[in-house]
């Protein structure tokens, strides 16, 4: 992983749970989802998948486990969160109740078939082994497959310099056929711009939460790092040049 991303999923991972916890549990949640999913992106694909209470659900590069909080909250699926970076394993421990494996996208420690749906919420988008890791969700999800994507979409292929670092932004076309070889199909999808604005309540818990991590940490790396690539991906999507889409996959008959 890339040293900009390591400081956003292992070192900024663990000072927000600190401020989370010290701000209050109705923090938690919306602190853990920063970047990886909204209420109403997170409530389109609890439907899609069809979550229902009992059922497990694997977070495939959970982060700090805030969109699979969100959902074991709405709907009392069983989360098992799976998370590369140390740092965010250990803030999604602080912060939330489920069970956290620290192991790669690629190669989910889940057995064949053994759990009901599975996720993987902007991670397509940071690794280039994307095949395996659709590979992976499948392979690991009962028939028929339930697998839900937030994927952020090239409207063209960008060149080098212009993608942060550590990012692989497929186009819509390359999508497409990722999913196909990896015997999938999309049952639904939806762009995020299509979805209802954030609450204001969670917006202003998330500014809280980004607001005391700028006052302690502003003038660490780590934290300038994790910004600047926050900011760059945020001009891609304000100037048309990447999208944030949302699929609900089945597996192919």
């Amino acid at each position: 992983m890339s040293d900009a991303m390591s400081a956003e999923f292992d070192t900024v991972a663990e000072w927000t749970a600190d401020v989370a916890v010290e701000l209050g549990p109705d923090h938690r949640v919306p602190a853990g989802c920063r970047g990886s999913g909204s209420p109403a992106a997170l409530d389109w694909l609890v439907e899609r998948l069809d979550l229902a209470s009992g059922e497990t659900l694997v977070d495939c590069g959970a982060g700090v486990g805030g969109p699979a909080a969100y959902a074991a909250q709405r709907t009392e699926v069983r989360p098992l969160l799976v998370e590369p970076e140390a740092g965010a394993c250990r803030a999604a421990r602080t912060l939330f109740a489920h069970p956290v494996v620290r192991a790669d996208a690629a190669a989910l420690p889940v057995a064949d078939g053994s759990v009901d749906a599975a996720w993987a919420l902007g991670v397509l988008c940071t690794t280039e082994a994307q095949l395996e890791l659709l590979r992976e969700l499948l392979r690991v999800t009962r028939t028929p497959g339930r697998i839900g994507l937030l994927v952020l979409v090239a409207a063209e292929p960008l060149g080098e310099a212009e993608v942060p670092e550590g990012n692989h932004f497929p186009t819509m076309d390359a999508f497409h056929r990722l999913v196909d070889e990896a015997g999938l199909r999309i049952d639904e999808a939806c762009g995020t711009d299509q979805l209802d604005p954030v609450p204001g309540e969670w917006s202003r818990r998330v500014d809280a939460v980004t607001a005391e991590l700028t006052a302690r940490h502003g003038d660490d790396r780590a934290w300038q790092q994790a910004e600047r690539q926050s900011d760059l991906i945020g001009e891609l999507i304000a100037d048309g040049r990447i999208s944030a889409e949302l699929f609900s996959l089945r597996r192919r008959r």
